[in-house]
């Protein structure tokens, strides 16, 4: 990963909006609709030249494909590895079974509606080999040129894999978490082969919190997590962490998110995975004021913080001097080096998910990186 040297660098979470024709493939190859693959790949391919673009022009300095090429930052899994089918348990989120009203909207949304999560029902392979490295190439392609200062691509964890997916098939939780791990193993080395820094999304190390283990203490949901990680060090096993940071969420959804863990909970145990980055929410409501846990808890030797300091569920265009002010408070406990600014979580987690007007995106991102120079000149006068 690139550290900042003489100013503040920036980046996002992942997803980014998707192109209307784009949405439409992709919505009709979930439905099961004929779809022609040698066209979807140029779409896709095109889509990702357009979002780099868009990226390097808003001043974000550490770019990626904007996660063109999947339904959703999890479920995209179904179509490399073999092994699940049918349809998983639903997911109960614990913060919105007191607002049920709430809750029929937040899964109405077309992109949630449509979503595939089918059960793991047999052993997990391997099936789509060339996906990661086809993800390498349109990145690499897009950035030719491009004035970015790194590229990064996303992959889903193994716990994350888990949560989603229902295990129908393998003896244990610990199983199949290592499974799952093994299979996903050749997606994360290919990210990093092509020269790329690998994010690794784990919802499940604070959302899965109150959607996995609802039932349990915040000790035992702690063990939970120690094991999603062991998992997941092991399957990253060839990559230096430096070429590594993972993003944690407590869920991308508007919704009253007061069953969420606090970062205070949670954050030595993840800080036991091997990522050096870690990407956080760390700008909306529930979050926003957890910038005080590190105070007490020490930033480990090495390892980078990406706070998110724009919101990624409100068309509210964050003010350059407030993201300047969030990026500073980080700044002063951890070391202005080991802060790169970012985003709570993505803007297109699910296809056709638009909870931020796609030109709102834009132009967060641009007060972003606003926010970051003002921040910049402040600490590097």
């Amino acid at each position: 990963m690139k550290r900042s040297t003489e100013r503040f660098l920036t980046t996002h979470t992942g997803s980014l909006p998707r192109p209307v024709d784009l949405v439409r493939s992709m919505f009709a190859k979930e439905e099961g609709v004929p779809v022609d693959p040698t066209a979807l790949a140029r779409q896709i391919r095109a889509a990702v030249a357009a979002v780099v673009g868009k990226q390097v022009a808003a001043g974000i300095d550490i770019v990626n494909d904007g996660e063109m090429s999947k339904p959703s930052y999890a479920t995209y899994v179904k179509d490399r590895l073999s092994g699940f089918a049918g349809e998983s348990h639903p997911l109960v989120y614990q913060d919105l079974v007191d607002f049920p009203e709430l809750g029929r909207r937040v899964f109405g949304d077309p992109g949630r509606s449509r979503r595939r999560t089918p059960a793991c029902n047999g052993p997990i392979r391997v099936r789509d080999r060339d996906a990661a490295a086809t993800d390498s190439d349109n990145l690499t392609a897009a950035l030719a040129g491009a004035k970015a200062t790194e590229g990064f691509l996303t992959a889903a964890s193994p716990g994350v894999i888990s949560l989603f997916f229902h295990n129908d098939h393998y003896p244990s939780e610990e199983a199949y978490l290592y499974a799952i791990a093994e299979a996903m193993r050749p997606e994360y080395d290919a990210v990093v082969d092509a020269g790329f820094v690998l994010q690794i999304d784990c919802p499940d190390l604070a959302m899965g919190r109150h959607i996995q283990y609802a039932d349990l203490s915040v000790a035992e949901f702690r063990k939970k997590a120690e094991l999603h990680i062991e998992a997941l060090n092991h399957a990253l096993a060839n990559i230096a962490p430096d070429r590594l940071r993972l993003h944690l969420c407590w869920g991308n959804y508007e919704g009253p998110h007061h069953c969420d863990v606090p970062l205070a909970d949670i954050v030595e145990t993840v800080f036991r995975a091997k990522p050096c980055g870690l990407s956080f929410e760390a700008a909306n409501p529930r979050h926003a004021h957890e910038w005080t846990v590190f105070e007490q808890v020490k930033l480990p030797e090495g390892r980078v913080l990406i706070p998110g300091v724009i919101e990624s569920k409100t068309n509210f265009i964050e003010h350059p001097e407030l993201i300047a002010q969030r990026i500073g408070r980080y700044a002063r406990l951890v070391g202005r080096e080991n802060v790169i600014a970012g985003s709570d979580c993505g803007y297109g987690t699910w296809v056709g998910q638009a909870a931020v007007d796609p030109d709102v995106v834009w132009a967060k991102l641009a007060s972003l990186a606003e926010g970051a120079r003002l921040a910049s000149r402040e600490f590097w006068r």
